[in-house]
């Protein structure tokens, strides 16, 4: 079940985390788009996550990924670390024995969560927001998956947002970037965060807005939620940031999956998708398997829909004129400007 060209690496962990190179029981649990093999490990009589890299790039970086994963771990916001090695790519944690979240928990607990994972310092490496655009956002505007009229739309106020939302220090945090529902485990009392493959120095409403797919459905939902994590009512001017990068990821989350789920070509007729909300309480529901390219069109579509709609709102308009009020002349902005 291991590789064979990753067997000597395990070993070599196992002797060091457990004093032994012998296995119980292992059972393989890698799902999803991930490119790396996760196992359920029994070792001396007790379960443990067994993770092994098959791809080390300058973008899957072991020395970033193990760095985060660390500073969650000392933190408590992930499980304990017995190991780790950047030259192989290898990793035991302790295994959490997960239980189900409900989305009203949820609501209480992953802000403070988040809260917490916020004030960690700095993770070593900033999120490259120009190498994302040039992957996945400019190549989708210039494809056609979606009709020119939408796109046109679409991009036209994308510029906007990528014109004004402000680069602020005070605001780049250590960030998470990959909280969907796998990476969010519960143990009954207290939830921890899990692979940190995608973790890097971020704005800190990157990572309030991938909660929020999930957990806002209402007005009163992102209040609470804003308010969970600041400790106090959110601002016109914070709410204002929040709405602006939900936009932007949805724009980014439907490059994304429609690019991967289409093949970069035009989509055809396609059924009506579902709402935005219960195709997300199916995710968290564990319902959707986005290794499927048809799961994959599905997730683009409705996160591209939800962008039409929500641009075409007056809160569009009014939250680019309080975030641009607040920033000054020169202020660095977080997006790269379209090319």
């Amino acid at each position: 079940m291991i590789p064979q060209e990753k067997s000597e690496a395990v070993s070599r962990g196992l002797q060091e985390a457990f004093g032994t190179t012998t296995i119980d029981d292992i059972s393989k649990m890698t799902r999803g788009l991930s490119s790396d093999l996760v196992f359920r490990i029994v070792v001396n009589g007790s379960p443990y996550l067994l993770r092994i890299m098959t791809r080390i790039t300058e973008q899957m970086d072991p020395n970033r990924i193990y760095a985060c994963m660390r500073a969650a771990s000392d933190a408590g916001l992930t499980p304990r670390v017995l190991y780790d090695s950047t030259d192989d790519g290898v990793s035991i944690t302790d295994f959490v024995e997960a239980s189900p979240l409900p989305i009203s928990v949820a609501s209480h607990l992953l802000p403070r969560t988040l809260r917490a994972l916020h004030a960690l310092p700095p993770f070593p490496k900033e999120f490259n927001f120009v190498t994302a655009h040039n992957g996945f956002i400019w190549r989708f505007r210039d494809a056609a998956v979606m009709p020119q009229q939408e796109i046109d739309e679409a991009f036209g106020h994308y510029r906007q947002i990528c014109e004004t939302y402000p680069r602020l220090d005070a605001d780049m945090v250590s960030s998470h970037m990959d909280l969907k529902p796998d990476n969010i485990l519960f143990d009954g009392r207290r939830v921890w965060l899990v692979d940190w493959q995608a973790a890097f120095l971020n704005d800190r409403y990157f990572d309030l807005s991938v909660v929020a797919n999930y957990l806002v459905s209402t007005e009163s939902d992102e209040f609470a939620l804003l308010e969970t994590y600041f400790n106090q009512p959110a601002d016109p001017y914070q709410r204002a940031r929040f709405f602006l990068m939900r936009q932007a990821l949805h724009m980014f989350s439907g490059a994304v999956f429609l690019m991967l789920g289409s093949g970069g070509k035009p989509i055809g007729e396609v059924e009506k998708p579902p709402s935005f909300e219960h195709f997300h309480h199916g995710v968290w529901a564990g319902n959707v398997n986005f290794a499927d390219k048809d799961q994959q069109i599905i997730s683009g579509l409705v996160h591209w829909k939800r962008l039409l709609d929500n641009i075409r709102q007056p809160r569009f308009a009014e939250s680019l004129q309080i975030v641009a009020a607040r920033n000054s002349e020169g202020t660095r902005k977080l997006l790269p400007s379209a090319p």
